[in-house]
Parts: C-alpha cells; structure tokens; sequence
C-alpha cells in the first residue's frame, strides 16, 4: 500500500499560510511608500522600524512555510485583493491618512489570520502546532504595529482635518503597550538576529521536535488512516531534511567536524531512507507497520543525539553567528526546493 498525504484540512493551512505571505509583502510595499510620503521624521521613523520587524517577519513567515513541509499558492481572491490595495496605495485617490487607515486594517487582518491559523492547527494535529510556532511572533509583532498605528493616524487624521497637532497622549500611552508587547515576545526568532534568521542550529531543532511529535502521533492512534497521515508527513519531512542537511550542513563541517562521525551521519540516514520506503509499502493496520516504525524512531532518536550534541558543538565552535545564520537560510532554500521537487513527483 503506497502512503500518501491528503488531507484536505493541512492543505487549507497551507493555502491560509500563504495568504499570510502575500499580505506580508504588501504590508512592506506600503510601508516602502509611507516613509517618502510623510513629511514627518517622527512618524518616518516609525514606519522605518516597522519596515524593518516586517522584513524580519516575512523571513520568519518563509521559515513556518518550509517547517510545516505543506506548500499551496493564495487564493486567487487574495491576490486580486493585493493587487487593488497596491494600486490604491501608489495612486492619489486616497490621502495618506486613508493609506495608513488601510495599512492598520491589513494589519489586523494578518493579525487575526495567525491566530486562526494557530487555533486551527492545535485541531489538526500536534505537529501542525510544533511547525506553525514561529508565525506566533509574527503575531505579536503584528498586534505591537497595530498599537503605534493608532498613534500615527491620530497625528494624521487631526492634521488632515484641522491642520493642527493633536495630543500626543495616545502616543505615550502606544509607546507603553509597545514596549510590554516586546518584552512578551521572548521568541528565539525574534531576538537571535535582525535578519529573521535562525542559526542552523535552531532550524535544524525545530525539525528534530517536529519529527518526534509526528510519532509520538503515530504512537497514539489506533486509526490506520491518521497513522497513514502521519507517516505522509514523517516520509515527506525526514526526506526533505535529510536532503537538506546533506547538501548543505554536512559538507559545511568537512575537516572542522571528524570524518568517522560525519560518515556516521550520513550512514544513519542512508538506513533511514531505506527504512522510510519499506514502511511506505506497509499496511498501516498491521503489527508490521508499527514494528518498523519503532525502529524507525531508534535510528532517528540515535541521529538526532549525535547531532544535538557533537556536531551542533561544531558549529558553534567553528563558524561565527553570521555564518551559522547564512548556512541556516541556505539549509532553508534547500529544503524549500526538495519540498516543491517532492510535490511535482508525487
């Protein structure tokens, strides 16, 4: 029995995920805008920051989108949706008190969009919730926006109407509730780099957790079909990662890691691979499957050990932060094209 994943729920994540990303690039496309259209350093300085945590949060947006191992295009009403607003935006209809009023609404919109995809995914399974964590900063961050919008379309709409200030109350009050939102957001995403980009190490992490979820899953049903989902998923996702690591993370580490342990690595995942396609064939119910996936489970366990340990202890000691960061968004690159090139042959 070949085993494969279709799920009509993951799917509408991943199609709800890249809406997120298409709204993403438009909320930057506006802010681009905003910054030579005010005539207020205060207020572009604002839009600079913003501009600055979103261009962080589409790299974060883009990480979800590879860990959850699902990929789907957006709706075709969203795009048709951004294509208007960025017209509106660039034309001369609106004022620019109307463009940021959308731009707050858009914002709101991404906000809400995250927590429903979060609220979503704890429904679907424990290892949508693991993948989709980091879109939890995204969201946080989207809510502090929100908050200095307010700010900001107080000034400009007071302006607009009467051409004079407006109290600046509200915006002491914004900068308040700004700041206990950043100090909520602890997220290691958020704080190791303001690139948006993990370190390998933590890209890496995050599909060791994911995987152990995936059967922890397979471990608790007694359902053939949600065991067959499940593998679906370990099957496109141990593959995809250990392809990964193999063209970029362990030929990084040649002559700064020992070679017996590296051909370790590569040995492990060689009888991971083989192992992965027997139990493709198996049928889902039976004792057989279940026996495989056990062993399935020691050799990735056994993997995931050695990595944690002794080769994340490489790279920190041999490669600095940024290295370790450019070597994670390429480790992401990769994964994100054995992804598409999984999904074309399936």
């Amino acid at each position: 029995m070949v085993m494969t994943l279709d799920d009509i729920k993951r799917m509408a994540i991943a199609t709800k995920l890249a809406d997120v990303k298409a709204i993403q690039e438009l909320l930057i496309s506006n802010e681009e805008k905003f910054i030579s259209a005010v005539n207020d350093s205060a207020i572009a300085d604002r839009f600079r920051d913003m501009l600055k945590d979103d261009h962080k949060n589409l790299g974060i947006i883009d990480t979800t989108i590879v860990q959850y191992g699902v990929k789907s295009e957006p709706k075709d009403t969203v795009v048709e949706m951004v294509k208007k607003i960025d017209e509106l935006m660039s034309g001369s209809k609106l004022t620019i008190y109307e463009k940021v009023f959308q731009h707050e609404l858009l914002k709101h919109q991404q906000a809400m969009t995250g927590i429903v995809i979060h609220k979503a995914a704890q429904k679907v399974g424990a290892d949508v919730d693991a993948a989709l964590g980091p879109l939890n900063t995204v969201n946080f961050e989207n809510r502090a926006h929100q908050e200095q919008l307010k700010g900001v379309l107080e000034v400009l709409g007071v302006r607009e109407l009467t051409g004079l200030e407006a109290d600046q109350g509200l915006w002491a009050r914004v900068q308040d509730s700004v700041a206990a939102l950043t100090g909520v957001v602890g997220s290691v995403v958020t704080q190791t780099s303001d690139k948006s980009d993990m370190n390998l190490q933590d890209v890496i992490r995050m599909d060791h957790q994911k995987v152990n979820t995936l059967f922890m899953e397979i471990d608790a049903t007694q359902d053939p079909q949600k065991r067959q989902e499940y593998f679906g998923q370990l099957y496109k996702d141990l593959n995809a990662h250990s392809r990964a690591e193999e063209e970029i993370a362990y030929p990084a580490v040649r002559g700064k890691y020992p070679d017996g342990d590296l051909k370790e690595l590569y040995d492990e995942q060689a009888e991971m691979k083989v192992l992965l396609d027997q139990i493709r064939s198996m049928n889902p119910a039976s004792e057989d499957f279940m026996n495989a996936i056990h062993r399935l489970k020691d050799i990735v366990m056994d993997h995931v050990r050695q990595e944690e340990s002794t080769y994340f202890a490489a790279i920190r000691e041999k490669f600095s932060s940024e290295e370790s960061e450019q070597l994670a968004t390429q480790f992401k690159t990769a994964k994100s094209k054995i992804q598409d090139e999984m999904s074309s042959t399936k």
